[in-house]
């Protein structure tokens, strides 16, 4: 985005709303002292003093201000980041790495998990790839990319991958076709750029204030000019009069106290890493009315974890807190140790070299979102999952892809009791469902009967309903009279039984809410500030998240609530009854201004579900409209927009893209 030239921005300081009235002041001193210097013999020197006081206060509290200002522009540079980004190209058939910035339309760019993508590409080929959406959509569950069209919606099909998101896993191939500002991700940030910024509500209060003190100095000057001119004074002393009378009027101690308080409330906001760009939006930030806040990373920690497992026909809690004070559950069950090795066995993710006095929720991981979420999980319970693999050695494996929806793997079995070989499987619920005979109770296999998968039927939907993301869990032990232990698995043919397999259980995951913030939110209702969730994620999973922060407050429901209570269709519930209200993204397309004025007036919770950042600036708009002033916090660039276009833009989150904290 282009910025403002320093120079400008310095003038700004010195000739901004309320220091023109004070250069105003001062040079009418310096007048009325040239007046008496040229009329009399020894001129007082008082005008000559007021008129250099009056200029020191503007030059110094404008240097002041543009100091502070600077300071965090200074800051905000330091963000951008220190290593140019290289990108690995393939021209004339020679693979070399450039600067990213001389990517062109055209070229065949690879990319490996880890990396940032240069430019938009058009997808060629591609081996397991996955990227991370999550700055540009607000999904936090890597998206897989392959050469297949899958949807007439750029941002949904699968084989294009956008400028500055990242590969996390696999590899690919593709053909640059935008680069730079005609990117997506440039197209966002020019929308954002091209908004105007507002005006600050106190840059509005203080022109208002310098209007009506003008108004009363002038109008007193004047009288007093002509009240002496009838009284019989020269007209040069009426002049000096007239002079002196507006300059008194000058309130020459605002500016400087104005701009002291707020960079001290400024200071005290840096202590608590929050830094503040320009200085009057610390007061529009205490006068916010309305707060629209993104979901990922901004109100949940950006990082799947477990929240719950379902095994022995119960489903458990897992422990989602940041400093593992949460819940507990049985972990002496030996469907537990099963389901255990299974998701450690199951598993690619891997915990990145030298952590190993780091803790293990904040350790890195190189896989996917679920797949590291697991990994933790059982780390945390089971003690090391390297060990675990290294005494269990993966033979052969089938990776997990979108048609069959499991992911396989054969391993060496350590319990020489059980069988050479153990199968470990992991995938969408119902599918691995489908592949099982038997079940895991309490250690022991029993038939796979209709009240089982009733059970299971149930806890799938329930755990579904908390927006979680739900995998399912089963191993075989493969017989060693048909797989004694030198047996050659072929993942490619498939020679080894995929069917009949044991189900052991559920586990299932979710982005879970940062500590902090139920109370935040709390403290907003009470001082009367209405908190909306905009986000690109599901309607299901916002509205869970939406009702554990709080911004869906217990007791009230939203029309759907209201229709399954009562067993009616949903189109004949009134809207009115509802308090709650979850809009989806493809409906908020079909609505009108006045549609959503109503929605924003009559529901006083509200979530608004895979939005686009055309619609987040919509959103806010319609707040607007209702004469709110509106804040809006979010750390992706699909929040820029809006950031922008609000009275006041949070930039949140140490992940935070650059172009929203612009």
């Amino acid at each position: 985005p282009p910025t403002t030239p320093e120079w400008i921005k310095f003038c700004r300081q010195l000739f901004g709303g309320f220091s023109v009235l004070l250069w105003i002041g001062a040079i009418l001193c310096f007048l009325a002292y040239g007046i008496q210097a040229a009329t009399e013999d020894e001129p007082a020197n008082d005008n000559l003093y007021l008129g250099v006081v009056l200029s020191t206060v503007v030059i110094v509290t404008g240097c002041f201000s543009y100091y502070q200002e600077a300071k965090s522009s200074r800051i905000m540079d330091s963000f951008k980041n220190l290593v140019p980004q290289q990108a690995l190209v393939i021209r004339e058939g020679e693979k070399s790495s450039i600067n990213a910035e001389t990517v062109v339309a055209g070229d065949l760019v690879e990319v490996k998990g880890g990396d940032r993508i240069p430019a938009d590409l058009r997808i060629i080929s591609a081996s397991s790839c996955k990227v991370d959406n999550s700055s540009l959509t607000g999904e936090s569950e890597p998206q897989t990319r392959s050469p297949e069209f899958t949807n007439d919606n750029p941002l949904e099909t699968r084989n294009i991958a956008f400028f500055s998101t990242n590969c996390v896993e696999g590899t690919a191939r593709g053909i640059v076709i935008n680069t730079g500002d005609r990117t997506v991700m440039g197209r966002i940030a020019t929308l954002a750029s091209g908004l105007e910024g507002g005006r600050t509500p106190i840059a509005i209060e203080i022109e208002h204030f310098i209007h009506i003190i003008t108004g009363v100095a002038v109008f007193l000057g004047v009288s007093f000019f002509i009240l002496s001119i009838i009284l019989g004074y020269t007209w040069l002393e009426a002049v000096i009069f007239l002079i002196g009378i507006i300059v008194a009027n000058v309130p020459e101690g605002l500016l400087a106290t104005v701009t002291v308080c707020l960079t001290l409330t400024a200071k005290r906001m840096a202590k608590k890493n929050c830094l503040v760009k320009n200085l009057e939006a610390v007061e529009t930030l205490g006068s916010t009315s309305t707060i629209c806040s993104d979901k990922t990373g901004t109100l949940t920690q950006n990082r799947m974890t477990v929240a719950h497992m379902w095994f022995d026909n119960q489903i458990h809690e897992a422990d989602t807190t940041e400093n593992q004070s949460g819940a507990t559950f049985d972990k002496t069950s030996v469907t537990w140790t099963a389901l255990a090795r299974v998701a450690g066995l199951c598993n690619r993710a891997v915990f990145q070299a030298g952590q190993d006095s780091v803790p293990i929720l904040k350790r890195e991981v190189a896989g996917d979102a679920s797949e590291s979420a697991l990994l933790k999980c059982i780390e945390l319970s089971c003690g090391s999952v390297r060990s675990m693999r290294e005494r269990n050695v993966k033979i052969a494996e089938i990776p997990f892809n979108s048609t069959n929806k499991y992911q396989l793997s054969i391993h060496k079995n350590e319990n020489s009791s059980e069988g050479c070989h153990l199968l470990v499987m992991k995938g969408a619920p119902e599918r691995i469902l489908d592949r099982c005979s038997t079940i895991l109770m309490n250690g022991k296999e029993q038939k796979l009967d209709e009240e089982m998968k009733e059970a299971f039927q149930n806890a799938y939907m329930e755990l579904g309903g908390l927006g979680e993301r739900v995998l399912g869990f089963c191993h075989f032990q493969l017989p060693d009279d048909k797989f004694p232990e030198s047996f050659q698995f072929d993942a490619e043919e498939v020679n080894f039984p995929t069917e009949n397999l044991c189900f052991v259980g559920l586990m299932a995951m979710i982005d879970p809410p940062r500590a902090a913030v139920p109370d935040a939110v709390g403290k907003c209702r009470s001082a009367g500030i209405k908190v909306i969730m905009v986000t690109g994620d599901h309607p299901i999973t916002a509205k869970a998240i939406a009702k554990g922060v709080g911004i869906i407050s217990e007791g009230n429901e939203t029309v759907e609530d209201i229709a399954v209570r009562l067993n009616i269709p949903v189109n004949q519930v009134n809207p009115r009854d509802a308090k709650a209200c979850v809009v989806h993204g493809t409906d908020l397309k079909d609505m009108s201004s006045e549609q959503l004025d109503e929605i924003l007036i009559h529901h006083t919770e509200i979530v608004f579900a895979r939005t686009s950042p055309q619609q987040k600036l919509i959103i806010v708009e319609g707040c607007q409209r209702q004469g709110a002033i509106v804040a809006v916090t979010g750390d992706g660039v699909n929040d820029s927009p809006a950031l922008k276009k609000a009275d006041i833009g949070v930039a949140m989150g140490i992940a935070g893209s650059d172009v929203s904290k612009q």
